[in-house]
């Protein structure tokens, strides 16, 4: 049995819920099915799915290996588009979601470019603060931020980020520069209203300061300025103040409390064949953001 057909059967059922909306789309008996997904477990030695006469459930193996199996069948389209599309040429209309902030500074540009190098391509970029449902809204591809929580949508990972605390000169110079986590109970914070708190590791632990400062906003570019302009401490991702941090307006502190950076993913609804203009701006978004100059690039 090809092991890419066990692989193909484990993300459908995965996706689909069941093996007989697996086997619909595969034109195939759920038996058959059930056989590729038994042969796959058998081979890993690792339960993929807890099965049940009512429902069908990941396991945490399952859970990361989905991921990973998503992944690798669509590095395959692509290799076998690259192959087949020769010189066909991108059209038609692309509908992208990405977080509000982020969208601005690391979305909308790029898909400028991307227009002006597909002239046949039209687009239209959501930019909104909340998880879109990309089927009922009709998205090709949503750009999120951090950990992702529905499986039944096809990840690709763009790149990562981090958050980092910083402050201005001008406020270090004034309120003097924090060594431990215990010196930011002495330091103005600018929290951010929508947050619990902080993150920070201390020791291998995981560690969450909740921001006693005067300052408070919901608004992550409001904080950013008032970081800039000197009245305390934000914590903001580094695709937010990589430039100020290159150029001196604003310095880091704490980093090494810092938490691992996190990944930068293009989502997508699962397809069998993934519209040309779609792989082609996230493989420009990932060609992008996978550089490291891309994040400190002078303004």
């Amino acid at each position: 049995m090809s092991k890419l057909k066990e692989l193909e059967a484990f993300v459908l059922v995965a996706n689909k819920g069941s093996l007989t909306a697996a086997a619909a789309v595969e034109g195939v008996t759920p038996a058959i099915i059930g056989r590729r997904l038994d042969a796959l477990e058998d081979r890993l030695g690792v339960r993929l799915l807890v099965r049940t006469t009512r429902r069908l459930t990941l396991t945490q193996e399952g859970a990361a290996f989905l991921e990973d199996c998503q992944r690798i069948l669509t590095d395959l389209a692509n290799a076998e588009a690259q192959l087949t599309l020769g010189s066909a040429r991108a059209s038609g209309h692309l509908r992208v979601t990405a977080p509000a902030g982020f969208g601005r500074k690391h979305v909308a540009p790029l898909l400028q470019a991307f227009l002006r190098a597909h002239p046949e391509v039209s687009a239209s970029l959501d930019l909104a603060d909340r998880t879109v449902d990309l089927i009922s809204e009709g998205i090709d591809c949503a750009v999120r931020l951090g950990g992702l929580v529905d499986s039944s949508l096809v990840a690709v990972r763009l790149g990562e980020m981090k958050r980092v605390v910083v402050g201005s000169p001008a406020y270090f110079q004034q309120r003097g520069v924090p060594r431990t986590l215990e010196d930011l109970a002495q330091h103005a914070c600018l929290a951010l209203v929508t947050q619990p708190g902080w993150d920070f590791i201390a020791e291998g632990k995981p560690i969450l300061f909740k921001p006693p400062g005067r300052f408070a906003c919901n608004d992550g570019a409001v904080l950013h300025e008032w970081a800039l302009a000197g009245m305390g401490l934000a914590w903001r991702s580094l695709w937010e103040v990589g430039e100020d941090l290159r150029w001196g307006r604003l310095v880091s502190v704490l980093d090494d409390y810092a938490t691992p950076p996190v990944g930068i993913h293009a989502v997508f609804p699962q397809r069998r064949h993934l519209p040309l203009r779609v792989r082609l701006f996230i493989d420009m978004l990932k060609d992008n953001y996978g550089r490291p100059d891309y994040w400190d690039k002078s303004e």
